[in-house]
C-alpha cells in the first residue's frame, strides 16, 4: 500500500517459553491472552486498521497461521491488509524478518499494547515527520501515566527535564534505520550479554542514560551520533500507551483504562 506506514506487531513467544499469563488463560501465546474479552493482540490490531495512515499490518508469531483461528481478522487477511511473519529466536532477527519485502516506514508496537489508539499513532507519525527522524522510539511523561491511572507504571526513566515511560512503539524511516538492530543480530538475545550494549551504544552513553544525566533530546542526540542517524524520542499525550500488559495487575489496569474509554465513547454518542 504505497505511500502509507506498515505497521509491526511483535506477538512472539519469548525464548520460546510459555508467558504465565498465557499458561493462567490456557493459551499458547500472551498474545491470545483475553483482555476485556477479546485477545490482546485484537486490540493492538484494531487500533492500527482504524487509522488510515496505516497500511499492511504484520504480526510476528511462531505459528501465522493461529490469526486465522480469529474470526474477526478473516477479513483484514482475506483483503490482503494483514500477514503473519513467522517469528525468529532472536528479536531482532524478528523485526528484519518482519522488514523484508515491506513498505517503508515501518512503525513496530508489541501485542501487548492493547492499550494503543488510532489517535496514539496519529501522534507518533506526526512526531517523527517534525523531528526527520530516521528512528524514532515513542515516550510519554510520567504526569500523563499517572492521569490515565495511577497503578499504570512503577518504573520511570529519569532525566533532568522529566521522567519518563516507555511506550513499546518504535518507528524506521527506511531501510538505513535497520543498521541498528543490524548492531545486535549475532547471538541470541543481546539483552543477556552486556558488552554487546556497551559495544553498541558507548560505555558513557549507557551511563549518562541509566542515571539520567542530561534530558531526554539530549541522551538521543549521544545515541544519533554514535549511530550516526538521526534517533528521536516522540513523546505521546497518552500516557496509558506506556501500560503495556505483563502480568494480572497490569491486564486489571488495562482492562480499567479500557472500560472508561467505553464509558465516554458512549457519553459522547
Amino acid at each position: 500500500m504505497p505511500g502509507r506506514t506498515t505497521a509491526v506487531i511483535l506477538a512472539g513467544r519469548r525464548d520460546g517459553a510459555t508467558d504465565p499469563l498465557a499458561l493462567t488463560a490456557g493459551v499458547t501465546h500472551k498474545c491470545l491472552v483475553p483482555v476485556a474479552g477479546q485477545p490482546m493482540l485484537l486490540h493492538v490490531i484494531e487500533a492500527l486498521a482504524a487509522n488510515s495512515r496505516i497500511g499492511e499490518i504484520r504480526v510476528v508469531i511462531e505459528q501465522p497461521e493461529l490469526l486465522r483461528d480469529l474470526p474477526s481478522l478473516r477479513g483484514l487477511i482475506a483483503g490482503g491488509r494483514l500477514k503473519g511473519i513467522g517469528a525468529q529466536p532472536n528479536l531482532v532477527d524478528s523485526v528484519l524478518a518482519s522488514a523484508e519485502g515491506a513498505a517503508f516506514p515501518l512503525l513496530i508496537t508489541t501485542a501487548d499494547n492493547v492499550l494503543l489508539t488510532p489517535e496514539a499513532v496519529d501522534e507518533m507519525i506526526d512526531g517523527c515527520a517534525a523531528t526527520q527522524a530516521d528512528a524514532a522510539v515513542a515516550f510519554t511523561r510520567r504526569a500523563f501515566v499517572l492521569a490515565a491511572h495511577p497503578q499504570g507504571q512503577r518504573k520511570y526513566y529519569r532525566f533532568a527535564d522529566d521522567s519518563y515511560s516507555n511506550c513499546n512503539t518504535y518507528w524506521m524511516r527506511d531501510r538505513s534505520a535497520l543498521r541498528v538492530a543490524e548492531t545486535f543480530r549475532s547471538g541470541g538475545q543481546f539483552v543477556k550479554h552486556p558488552m554487546r550494549i556497551i559495544s553498541a551504544f558507548g560505555l558513557i552513553n549507557l551511563i549518562r542514560f541509566r542515571y539520567g544525566i542530561g534530558t531526554l533530546e539530549q541522551a538521543f542526540g549521544r545515541f544519533s551520533r554514535r549511530f550516526r542517524l538521526r534517533i528521536s524520542p516522540v513523546i505521546l499525550t497518552d500516557g496509558a500507551v506506556a501500560i503495556d500488559v505483563d502480568n494480572a495487575r497490569t491486564r486489571d489496569v488495562a482492562e480499567t483504562v479500557l472500560a472508561d474509554r467505553a464509558t465516554l465513547a458512549i457519553a459522547a454518542e
